[in-house]
């Protein structure tokens, strides 16, 4: 009998060892899917946050064209402004240039007026040829004419 009792206790003590190992593995496979259950909603968060980043950079992105061609936009107002003034300024620099030589010219009569009484007696050989330029009346229109300049005539320089 005693072989029967050490055998009996040998058997409860193998289903203990069993039933002890599949409630470990059965632990274990617990663990082990809550585990994986928790990488997975790691992962989508993750993925989550990817997505998020990715969207923002995206509205960064559109942000930053929209402004890069206002400002292009400006710029190219600015250029054209520019230009224009340039021309203008070209423009205004001709005529400066012709009236500052018409003034010389008038100048030069005056002088040649104030001084001229004291030439002209001196020298009684210079005769006043009575169809030069003031003289004849169909030049006189000439005189009242306005000076015109444009862009073309000074960039022919």
């Amino acid at each position: 009998m005693g072989s029967s009792s050490g055998n009996s206790s040998g058997s409860t003590q193998l289903q203990n060892s069993s039933s002890e190992e599949d409630l470990q593995l059965v632990m274990m496979d617990q663990r082990k899917r809550k585990r994986m259950q928790s990488n997975r909603e790691s992962a989508r968060r993750s993925r989550m946050r990817k997505q998020k980043h990715v969207n923002d950079l995206m509205a960064e992105v559109a942000q930053l064209s929209k402004e890069n061609n206002q400002i292009l936009t400006r710029i190219s107002i600015t250029t054209q402004h520019y230009h224009n003034v340039e021309s203008e300024n070209s423009v205004l620099r001709a005529q400066m240039g012709e009236l500052s030589q018409r003034l010389q010219s008038l100048n030069d009569i005056l002088n040649c007026m104030n001084t001229g009484n004291s030439v002209f007696e001196a020298d009684q050989n210079i005769q006043i040829n009575q169809d030069s330029f003031m003289n004849n009346s169909w030049n006189w229109m000439y005189l009242n004419q306005p000076i015109m300049a444009s862009a073309a005539d000074v960039f022919q320089y």
